[in-house]
């Protein structure tokens, strides 16, 4: 019976927590406080939803991820990740429909980390990871042009290549000063740490984030030419948002078996993308601070942390790799600087939020460009471009559909091209071949006793398989095309090594017990031979030992070859 791994970090720190140690986790946990405002406004606005519920996200999730997750020092959020995936719910199911997928997606992450699914899902191939993560940075991309160069369109369409013929359209409505104020904050935020590099190692300008500097940079700089230039066109979040900084009641949504119906599947999505990029964010976490993180802890603290944000108002979240290194590179190594990450945030939130108003939209597009630039992996893609043509088709085949249609089919889609092609290549793995006149003792391993070489040569009427490598579907086809091919009389006895065979599957055993029906119609013996423990156990539990007979199961070769002599001669006999 599987026991539950829960095992928050929190409460393991604690123990032997220092007063020095609670310095260090203090101011990480204020500057990643402030890294992670512009990042939880502009997600928010991005999803479309209104500012402020990304911020509630990152309060909520945020301090759930740290008190009961299975990283030392991971912290969690709203991501760029699920932009696309909350904004298509929306549009479909309106915010209520994401609220309960948002909740169907914490209970699917629950019992992923109960199931001791954590270490699997670490296993999803990479070029599907790389594929739809440059699928969403594109995507995301795409959703900022027109806030970015400040376009006048009375709707920006849903479709991929629709928005950009609609976006070719309105380029003649660009606004210079919105251009401006976007293409100068991507320009602030890229040089940004090329800048703090000139000043003292020491300085806490050079700990800011430059997406926070440009939006305070840019918003000055919007105000000023409002207020002395008389430039309007510069549109600000108070222009299309109606902020506030009351703190909402925990609300339960209208639940419905059709809605629910119909939103498993992007549920699932969201429920897969969040334990993908957590589990991510806190592997390579790990490997900065020499850690080991809990992945069934992480994940059951990130379905709570999913089940409580939308009650809340919040939306999707998970761990986010940027701001997780930003803690640790600022000396947090405890879950203590993600509470107080969370604490900066509500502080922020009830006392500032109302500035937020005057965020130019421009800024905010130029954020998002910079962290679609960052969540591109321009690199990666480029390098699996020179892997197997396999790698190459899946890589493609998810990005594709992530771009044109949307990130749940990507997945779903990614998932099964992989899962056939992994299958593919354990099917050419599997080799049979034919010995046919003698063994030869210099390819032979443990299973060959070095003082029986007399019983090498195959008798007369025997022939001799053997299967290398695993023993599922694809080697039952080549038994046959092999011995299809061979164009002989019938021989008494087949032995069949199975030395080399690691596992045999369901599959595996019912072409095997074919195999031995149609040979034994056919008047012919089968023996096995090398037959693992393993494999045995489950052999004898399909009951395939009653088929074939106990005798016939050999530990090696030299005691199947006996057999196959003792069968011949008893079919010899039966024949006189």
């Amino acid at each position: 019976m599987t026991t539950l791994e829960f095992k928050p970090q929190l409460f393991e720190t604690l123990r032997n927590y220092s007063k020095k140690q609670f310095t260090t986790d203090l101011m990480a946990g204020i500057i990643v406080g402030i890294v992670a405002l512009p990042l939880a406004i502009a997600f928010g606005i991005a999803s479309g939803v209104t500012p402020e519920k990304g911020i509630i996200t990152a309060i909520v999730a945020g301090l759930l991820i740290s008190v009961l997750g299975g990283s030392k020092v991971q912290i969690g959020g709203p991501t760029g990740a699920f932009i696309i995936i909350i904004y298509g719910i929306i549009q479909q199911y309106g915010f209520e429909g994401l609220t309960i997928a948002t909740l169907m997606a914490g209970v699917f992450l629950i019992m992923f980390g109960v199931l001791h699914l954590g270490t699997i899902i670490k296993y999803i191939p990479y070029p599907i990871i790389v594929g739809f993560t440059s699928g969403i940075a594109l995507t995301i991309f795409t959703t900022q042009v027109k806030d970015l160069l400040g376009l006048t369109m009375a709707s920006v369409p849903s479709d991929f290549i629709e928005k950009w013929i609609a976006y070719g359209g309105a380029f003649t409505t660009i606004d210079c000063w919105s251009a401006a104020v976007g293409v100068g904050s991507v320009a602030l935020i890229a040089l940004w740490p090329k800048l703090t590099g000139l000043l003292p190692r020491s300085s806490f300008l050079g700990k800011l984030p430059g997406s926070l500097i440009a939006i305070i940079v840019m918003t000055i700089v919007a105000l000023l030419l409002k207020q002395y230039a008389g430039v309007t066109t510069i549109e600000t979040i108070g222009d299309r948002f109606s902020i506030s900084n009351q703190l909402p009641g925990a609300t339960v949504p209208a639940l419905s078996w059709e809605t629910i119906k119909g939103l498993v599947s992007p549920a699932i999505t969201i429920a897969i993308l969040g334990a993908i990029e957590s589990l991510l964010s806190a592997t390579v976490a790990d490997g900065v601070i020499g850690a080991r993180h809990s992945s069934n802890t992480e994940l059951i603290a990130q379905g709570v942390a999913n089940l409580a944000s939308p009650l809340f108002g919040g939306i999707p979240a998970t761990g986010a790799i940027a701001r997780t290194m930003t803690n640790i590179n600022n000396g947090g190594r405890t879950p203590v600087a993600g509470i107080i990450h969370a604490v900066v945030l509500l502080l922020i939130f009830l006392f500032l939020m109302p500035l937020a108003q005057y965020i130019p939209m421009a800024c905010l597009a130029g954020v998002l460009v910079i962290v679609s630039y960052g969540m591109s992996g321009w690199r990666s893609f480029a390098s699996i471009m020179k892997n197997p043509k396999s790698d190459v088709i899946v890589l493609w085949v998810t990005f594709l559909l992530t771009v044109i249609f949307d990130l749940t089919i990507a997945i779903e889609v990614g998932l099964i091209c992989a899962c056939l092609l992994f299958m593919r290549r354990m099917a050419e793995t599997t080799d049979v071949k034919v010995i046919s006149d003698e063994i030869d003792p210099a390819e032979e391993e443990s299973d060959f006793q070095l003082g029986n070489l007399e019983h090498l040569t195959i008798p007369e009427g025997v022939e001799v398989y053997e299967i290398n490598g695993p023993y599922f579907f694809g080697a039952g086809n080549k038994f046959e095309e092999i011995m299809g091919a061979l164009g002989h009389g019938r021989p008494k006895v087949r032995i069949i090594r199975m030395r080399k065979v690691p596992f045999v599957d369901s599959t595996g055993i019912h072409n095997l017990t074919n195999l031995c029906l149609m040979s034994q119609q056919e008047g012919i013996q089968v023996v096995l031979s090398g037959v693992n423990e393993r494999v045995q156990a489950v052999l004898h539990k399909a009951r395939f030992d009653e088929l074939v007979g106990t005798d016939n199961i050999c530990s090696h070769i030299n005691l199947a070859l006996e057999r196959a002599n003792e069968l011949v001669e008893r079919i010899e006999k039966l024949k006189e």
